[in-house]
């Protein structure tokens, strides 16, 4: 299944429709001249700080920027930070290698839309690779590598040995315009790629992998960001795919920052553990204009799930999923309002989040479990619930869908839907269309 899967995912990258406008930097060096040794045992970590403490002396005078090249080797590094105006380009064979020592990771303070460690009270661990208030970066390459090393964090974790969240692989934070393509990020400590409060975000051609009982290791994580597009990726990991986020409970709600514009498509993978695709659970600032186009997930817990809960507030809306094909899914639709994960007692129990003008078209695959659950909140019903042209085997499970506090319409699904998105209900429940494309 794993072949089928890279199969289909060399197919789409032959076929790109959208080109990725990296320019050539004037200024350029080596991680080899700053005294960095690929041999994955010397630890590179001041070499990596060194080179971008000396390139972004060049690209403060220089807008042309700079590039920093990491040639064939295995580079071990703590964390580093990235530079505005800057190239990241990892050659074929390049590894860089996170270390496995937690104090090559500092701590920083928590983020405001969360108000602490998504896992644990106070700061968290830096990324990796990160960026905060940058503007023009670009990470690619020839598919070179960078591997977080995360299976002593993933033991740790689940032994409880941490004082402080995990580490993303890859992280920017209040940046714009972020390119990244062309490489394979592997086995981070917690999610993978993470851009959080960022506009003008692409990415393009990423292999994302991790253990399929990796916890916690999402694929790409738009945060609180907008005009974010996604394409021609293959992730096989231990959580969701791509998961669309923006804050959570009261954190999310004063911070107030939505995530909107995100466009997905082509993407396949797999993870027994998450979803395909992803949107929540926190929700807190809003999520609005997402489409999502011609993906493949296999052997997958969930297909589409969508979650918010009591205490999320703000709103989830214009969402259009479509050309989806979903084999050997356990749940293929999931819209739910009680997730039930908070930061800390402080949330306000009657912020209600709304759900509304979320249409799913084109799907097909077979279920292990049940087609679908539609569960809104009774005080604030789920409105503008669309689902068109849905075809799943359901013969080895439940073909019953779970329908609960949700208004909207159907059209050709099998198996036949519930009463409240009867064929009967009016289609006009359905009036809004996404653009093609947010770019």
């Amino acid at each position: 299944m794993d072949f089928l899967l890279l199969a289909l995912w060399i197919a789409w990258r032959s076929c790109l429709v959208c080109a990725i406008p990296i320019g050539a930097r004037p200024h350029s060096a080596s991680i080899v001249d700053f005294g960095a040794i690929g041999d994955g045992v010397t630890l590179n970590t001041l070499a990596f700080q060194n080179a971008m403490f000396y390139l972004s002396s060049i690209t403060a005078t220089d807008k042309g920027g700079a590039m920093l090249y990491v040639p064939e080797g295995r580079w071990l590094t703590g964390s580093f930070n990235l530079t505005s105006h800057f190239t990241l380009y990892l050659e074929r064979g390049a590894v860089i290698l996170g270390s496995q020592d937690p104090s090559q990771w500092p701590i920083i303070d928590p983020l405001p839309s969360y108000g602490r460690g998504r896992e644990l009270p106070g700061g968290r661990h830096i990324s990796l690779v990160h960026g905060e208030n940058l503007e023009d970066v670009v990470i690619t390459g020839e598919n070179g590598t960078i591997d977080g090393q995360g299976a002593k964090w993933w033991r740790w974790s689940k032994l409880g040995l941490l004082n402080h969240t995990r580490g993303h692989l890859v992280e920017f934070v209040s940046s714009t315009n972020i390119i990244i393509s062309n490489v394979t990020l592997v086995n981070s400590p917690f999610w993978t790629l993470h851009p959080v409060y960022c506009t003008n975000v692409l990415i393009q051609g990423v292999t994302i992998l991790a253990p399929q009982d990796s916890p916690n290791t999402d694929g790409i994580d738009p945060d609180s960001s907008s005009n974010v597009c996604i394409q021609d990726c293959y992730i096989s990991n231990g959580d969701d795919m791509i998961a669309i986020k923006s804050g959570w409970d009261e954190y999310g709600i004063a911070y107030g920052q939505p995530s909107s514009n995100i466009h997905i498509r082509r993407v396949t993978g797999q993870t027994k553990r998450g979803a395909a695709i992803a949107i929540g659970s926190e929700t807190s600032g809003g999520i609005e204009n997402v489409l999502v186009e011609d993906l493949v997930a296999v052997s997958t817990k969930s297909g589409v799930s969508i979650r918010t809960g009591v205490g999320r507030g703000a709103y989830i809306r214009n969402v259009v999923l479509s050309s989806i094909t979903l084999l050997d899914i356990q749940t293929a639709i999931t819209i739910s309002g009680f997730s039930s994960e908070h930061p800390d007692n402080g949330y306000n129990a009657t912020a209600f989040p709304v759900v509304e003008k979320v249409t799913v078209r084109g799907v097909t695959g077979n279920t292990l479990d049940r087609p679908g659950r539609i569960l809104g909140i009774p005080e604030v019903p789920f409105r503008d619930i669309c689902l068109e042209d849905i075809a799943l085997d359901a013969s080895t499970g439940l073909t019953a869908w779970k329908c609960t506090d949700v208004e909207g319409y159907s059209s050709s699904v099998t198996p036949k839907i519930c009463k409240e998105l009867s064929e009967n209900n009016s289609p006009d429940a359905c009036p809004f269309q996404l653009p093609g494309t947010f770019w």
